[in-house]
């Protein structure tokens, strides 16, 4: 029963300029969504007139993730130039800037630069890709948890007191706010691509996880699978 009610392109010159979207976040209480493009650009939609209302640049290189900050108008976003941005969307401009990479205790040289995950609750901020995955304060723009994960990270969110996370290998793993890791879960995708939790149940609390593989696994627990949805 769903049907297209309209479409938008990010602005181009051309029609072999199109950038593509690497990720998109949604603002439910303000009815904007936020783009994160391979030409560098982080886009705002307004969803409900569908016009694109900033176009933030400052990225070197194709950006992978973008992440809305709660209470304020905000942007954070990672791309493959090393580089988390934040954004103002009442200014339009970047008020903030971290090379995660230049931290001694964040960078991997041998796995390169990249952000690939980036999640943020209140002053808090979670990041890593190329870079351990490392939990910063914004306000002082300090990192002040590494979390001992060998392989890179795609995906990262926060919940409740922890850090759930996720990438190459098969496991999704629960992490305590200090660096100890609380478990290691395993999954049936071989690399973790995104995580998914509802947010409206605080009582029924699911979690979904999918990655290179067609299944997506389901959790009620976050200390076992309950089930996986397989689309072969």
């Amino acid at each position: 029963g769903c049907r297209e009610l309209w479409t938008r392109r990010p602005p181009c010159r051309s029609s072999l300029e199109v950038p593509e979207i690497n990720a998109l976040e949604v603002n439910q209480r303000d009815h904007w969504a936020v783009l994160a493009g391979g030409d560098g650009a982080v886009r705002v939609l307004d969803l409900e007139s569908g016009a694109f209302t900033h176009e933030l640049r400052g990225h070197q290189d194709l950006v992978h993730v973008v992440a809305l900050r709660e209470q304020l108008p905000q942007v954070l976003s990672g791309g493959e130039d090393g580089t988390v941005r934040l954004w103002d969307l009442r200014l339009g401009s970047q008020v903030q800037l971290i090379e995660v990479h230049k931290y001694q205790e964040c960078s991997r040289p041998q796995l390169g630069k990249w952000i690939r995950c980036l999640a943020t609750e209140s002053d808090w901020m979670v990041c890593g890709g190329g870079p351990a995955l490392t939990l910063w304060h914004l306000r002082s723009v300090t990192p002040t948890t590494v979390f001992p994960l060998a392989p890179p990270q795609h995906h990262a969110l926060f919940h409740q007191d922890m850090v759930l996370s996720g990438g190459v290998g098969p496991a999704l793993h629960l992490l305590q706010l200090n660096g100890d890791v609380r478990g290691r879960v395993p999954v049936s995708p071989p690399a973790l691509r995104s995580l998914c939790l509802h947010p409206r149940s605080p009582e029924h609390q699911v979690l979904t996880v999918g990655g290179n593989s067609p299944k997506i696994d389901v959790f009620t627990n976050l200390g076992y699978r309950a089930f996986s949805l397989s689309f072969t």
